[in-house]
C-alpha cells in the first residue's frame, strides 16, 4: 500500500511541475536557433535553385553558439575563434560550396562561401572564405559576387525569423556606433573627409576612400554605416565630435580633406562643400598629427 501510495505521489508531483512550467512559459526543450550548414551531398551553387529539396549536413558549420554578435546593418557576424578558424580552413572551389541559413533547422534561404581569388560572378547570397589571419573574427554575408552589382532579386538576410533568433540569444546588434568600437577598419584608399556648414554649425563626414564619385547624398546622410572590416560613412556635428572619429583611425592612416565631391563632380545642391575657417582647419590637422595620422587639405 505504501508502494501505490508513493507512486502515486510522484505522479501528481510530475504533473504539478509540468503545470507550473506552462503557466511560467517555460518550454522544456529549446530549438537550435541561427545556424549555418553546408549541403549533405556538397550541391554546387549552381544547382541549388533546381533542387525541390536538399539536405543538411548532420552539424552546422557554425551556429549560435559561436556567434558573439550579429550586426543587422552590416550582416558582420563576429564569431568564436574556433568557428572562424573552421571556416578558414574550408576548401572552397572557384565555383562556390553552398550553405543554408537556418532557424532550428529550417532553412530560411542559402547561399555560398566563395573564394576572393574566383574570377567567377554570382548572384547569390555570399561568405567570402578569409584568406589569412584576422585580429577581428568576422565573416559577413554580402550580396552577390565580386559585388553587390552581380546580385539579383531581394535581400533574404533581414528575414524577421532570424532576427528574433538572434535577439533571443542577445547576439543581434542593430548598427554600431563609434563609441562601441575600438578602432575603425583601415582602408586601402584611406578615408575622405568633407565638411559643410548648416545652422551656424560645421558638420562633417568621414567616409572610406574610392576611386569613385561619392553622392552628395552619400556625404550628408545622417544615417552612420559603420563596418568593423569595411566600408565606413559616420556624420558629426562640431570640432570636437570629428575630433574624436578621427582618434579611431588606425595609426598612420591617410584622410584627404575635400571642399568638394571626390573627383570633382559639380552636383546642384542646397549644400556648399567648404573647408571651415583656416583657424579650425588648423586645429583639426593638429589634432589628426597627434593620433598619427597623416591627414591632407584638398585645396583646388
Amino acid at each position: 500500500m505504501d508502494r501505490i501510495f508513493s507512486y502515486i505521489f510522484r505522479g501528481l508531483t510530475f504533473i504539478l511541475v509540468c503545470a507550473v512550467l506552462i503557466l511560467n512559459g517555460c518550454k522544456t526543450s529549446e530549438g537550435e536557433g541561427f545556424a549555418i550548414y553546408l549541403t549533405r551531398d556538397d550541391v554546387p551553387p549552381a544547382q541549388m535553385e533546381a533542387m525541390s529539396h536538399v539536405e543538411l549536413a548532420n552539424q552546422p558549420i557554425f551556429s549560435i553558439k559561436d556567434i558573439v554578435t550579429y550586426n543587422a546593418q552590416t550582416h558582420e557576424i563576429k564569431l568564436s575563434t574556433d568557428a572562424f578558424e573552421r571556416i578558414s580552413g574550408l576548401e572552397v572551389p572557384v565555383q562556390g560550396k553552398s550553405f543554408m541559413v537556418c532557424v532550428d533547422r529550417q532553412p530560411i534561404y542559402w547561399g555560398a562561401f566563395w573564394t576572393p581569388i574566383s574570377s567567377i560572378s554570382f548572384d547569390g547570397v555570399t561568405i567570402w572564405k578569409p584568406l589569412g589571419a584576422q585580429e577581428i573574427k568576422i565573416v559577413t554575408l554580402e550580396l552577390g559576387y565580386p559585388s553587390e552589382s552581380f546580385y539579383g532579386g531581394e535581400d533574404p538576410r533581414n528575414d524577421p525569423q532570424i532576427l528574433e533568433s538572434l535577439e533571443q540569444a542577445g547576439k543581434l546588434v542593430n548598427k554600431l556606433s563609434v563609441s562601441e568600437i575600438k578602432e575603425l577598419p583601415y582602408s586601402m584608399k584611406g578615408y575622405e573627409l568633407y565638411s559643410w556648414l548648416a545652422d551656424e554649425q560645421w558638420h562633417f563626414t568621414l567616409i572610406t576612400g574610392t576611386n569613385r564619385t561619392k553622392t552628395i547624398a552619400e556625404i550628408v546622410s545622417e544615417e552612420d554605416y559603420i563596418s568593423e572590416i569595411g566600408w565606413t560613412n559616420i556624420h558629426v556635428v562640431g570640432v570636437e565630435a570629428i575630433k574624436a572619429v578621427l582618434n579611431k583611425l588606425p595609426h598612420g592612416e591617410s584622410v584627404s580633406w575635400c571642399d568638394e565631391l571626390h573627383l570633382g563632380q559639380i552636383t546642384e545642391t542646397d549644400i556648399d562643400l567648404i573647408l571651415p575657417p583656416e583657424q579650425i582647419v588648423n586645429e583639426i590637422k593638429e589634432y589628426a598629427l597627434q593620433c598619427g595620422l597623416d591627414l591632407q587639405v584638398q585645396i583646388p
